[in-house]
């Protein structure tokens, strides 16, 4: 019983602890995909690529096509760049 009673004071308190929102666990620990999220839509060009790496952080970058072929290993300190047929970037993250 008084196990129950413990439990039961300590849930409120547990409820005011703070969490990290996912994408600032993400800069923490993978490729800064945050950081260039202003990079969605614009047209995406090779010239682009070491500004890119500075600003998030990550090792490496992979520029991914409509139809490539990718393989799906996933590495946290890579930053995966999506584009779309015009080769406007359409999705940024992480792997």
């Amino acid at each position: 019983m008084i196990r129950v009673l413990t439990i039961v004071a300590l849930l409120p308190l547990m409820a005011c602890t703070a969490t990290a929102k996912p994408e600032e666990v993400s800069d923490l620990i993978g490729c800064g995909e945050t950081r260039v999220a202003d990079l969605v839509g614009k047209p995406w060009t090779e010239a682009m690529r070491a500004p890119t790496l500075k600003r998030t952080g990550a090792r490496t970058i992979r520029v991914i096509a409509p139809g490539d072929a990718v393989m799906m290993d996933y590495r946290t300190d890579r930053l995966n760049i999506e584009t779309d047929a015009a080769g406007r970037v359409v999705r940024i993250k992480c792997g």
